[in-house]
């Protein structure tokens, strides 16, 4: 794997924070709405199996990780 990418639906969203609370550097939630803000859209390569892990575990099916 060279690189992944990840998107955050932030309608699917259901602000259950597990993506928060596993990956900071990755994800924030929304003060307002708490729903998932993306902070980077491609972090490092080596954290390819905790996104797919953290995607697998969102209730709201919110996240998606796209290898490259």
């Amino acid at each position: 794997m060279t690189g992944v990418r990840v998107e955050a639906d932030r309608e699917r969203c259901v602000g259950a924070g597990h993506c928060v609370r596993s990956l900071p550097a990755v994800f924030d939630q929304d003060e307002r709405d708490g729903r998932v803000l993306l902070l980077s859209a491609a972090p490092p390569a080596g954290l390819g199996d905790e996104l797919h892990e953290v995607a697998d575990l969102c209730p709201g099916r919110a996240l998606t990780v796209h290898e490259d």
